[in-house]
């Protein structure tokens, strides 16, 4: 089975997350740049990425890589790759594209060339003037910087972090990808209570239940490159069969989560039983000077309320202030939350372990990270 390199592509911030679950997985040759981690694989690598990596948002196929400096040979470079091996005669492809301190700025003209460019490609493979496209689903990108064309195929299709289970939700959700990065990011691991005091739709207990569990994020989805003819079904059924067969039936985690608002607890306890883990968390409906902290050495993740609005913000300065009072009663518990708010340290009462900057969808925010006491040698 020939070689292929890969990208998966990331949130700012969490490429270590990504390169470790790559790492994990078994990949090699793996490169890590802003946004994005490539390895070098096999076919089967498509299917085992898809399916298993919780903080990628999707795993591109890499095409080609060139410099590009005028329109010209944009086209015969692109119109030299492989396209033919992967894309099929009737085929549904479209163009995205971006540009970034390149001399081709103009991101529709960079589009329309590739396009062109892959359909004489294929017509030299396929000897017909006209594709009906009406089969499997091939997104392709071009993406320039510092006038260095990638060339790739998204083998995702819908974004990595839409696991599936969330049927509702509440306003302004962390994706799943974030929350599992969130999680990984802390010294929470399986036989430690967890507890997310501000749940909303419950996505923070839900990923931490399946990381627990070891339950792959994808595998009850299905992805864009399942339809590629090029990978056989069986190779996506066996990766599956390897991914269930790696599931932990017999943990038991102590997963707390709250919220005062009883629509968002409901929410979570729904998305909870579609991802098949409302057996694992304790939901609960109360104030968080209230929520369950049961034991020693456990971690606290949430993200808490950010006041947006002028209105909201004294409110929320006095809800950091109240929720640094209660958890300094629990020395021994780590405690991670994700906020926008600059002085949260400050309102929080103590300053953080570490910090690391994120992003919550456009918004530009800090994980701050308070480290309990380590339990007596």
């Amino acid at each position: 089975m020939k070689e292929i390199e890969l990208i998966a592509t990331c949130a700012a911030g969490i490429e270590a997350m990504v390169k470790r679950e790559v790492q994990k997985l078994g990949f090699k040759d793996i490169s890590t740049e802003n946004g994005k981690v490539t390895f070098k694989g096999d076919l089967s690598s498509i299917a085992k990425a898809n399916i298993n990596l919780r903080c990628a948002d999707r795993v591109l196929l890499k095409i080609g890589e060139f410099e590009a400096l005028s329109f010209e040979e944009l086209f015969e470079k692109t119109k030299a790759l492989p396209w033919d091996e992967w894309i099929t005669v009737d085929g549904k492809f479209t163009v995205l594209g971006k540009s970034v301190k390149s001399k081709l700025f103009s991101i529709s003209d960079c589009q329309a060339i590739v396009k062109k460019a892959v359909v004489e490609k294929l017509k030299t493979k396929y000897n017909v003037e006209w594709f009906e496209e009406t089969g499997p689903e091939y997104t392709i990108q071009v993406s320039l910087l510092k006038d260095i064309a990638t060339l790739t195929i998204d083998t995702s299709g819908t974004a990595l972090h839409k696991r599936g289970y969330r049927k509702r939700i509440v306003a302004a959700p962390i994706k799943e990808t974030l929350a599992a990065a969130m999680i990984m990011i802390s010294y929470w691991n399986k036989s430690k209570p967890l507890l997310d005091c501000f749940c909303g739709s419950g996505t923070i207990p839900i990923e931490a239940a399946l990381i627990g569990k070891n339950i792959a994020p994808g595998l009850n989805r299905t992805f864009a490159s399942q339809e590629w003819p090029v990978i056989d079904k069986s190779i996506w059924e066996k990766e599956r069969r390897i991914a269930f067969q790696a599931i932990d039936q017999d943990v038991e985690l102590k997963i707390y989560a709250s919220d005062i608002d009883p629509e968002a607890v409901e929410l979570a306890r729904e998305n909870a039983y579609e991802a098949g883990v409302d057996d694992c968390i304790d939901f609960s409906v109360c104030d968080f000077k209230n929520a369950k902290v049961k034991g020693d050495y456990g971690v606290v993740i949430s993200n808490p309320p950010y006041g947006e609005r002028i209105s909201e913000k004294k409110e929320v300065e006095n809800l950091y202030k109240d929720l640094g009072k209660f958890l300094k009663n629990y020395p021994t518990w780590s405690k991670y939350f994700l906020s926008p708010v600059e002085k949260f340290e400050r309102l929080y009462g103590k300053k953080a372990s570490k910090k690391r900057k994120l992003f919550n969808g456009n918004i530009k925010v800090d994980y701050y990270q308070f480290f309990g006491l380590q339990p007596p040698k």
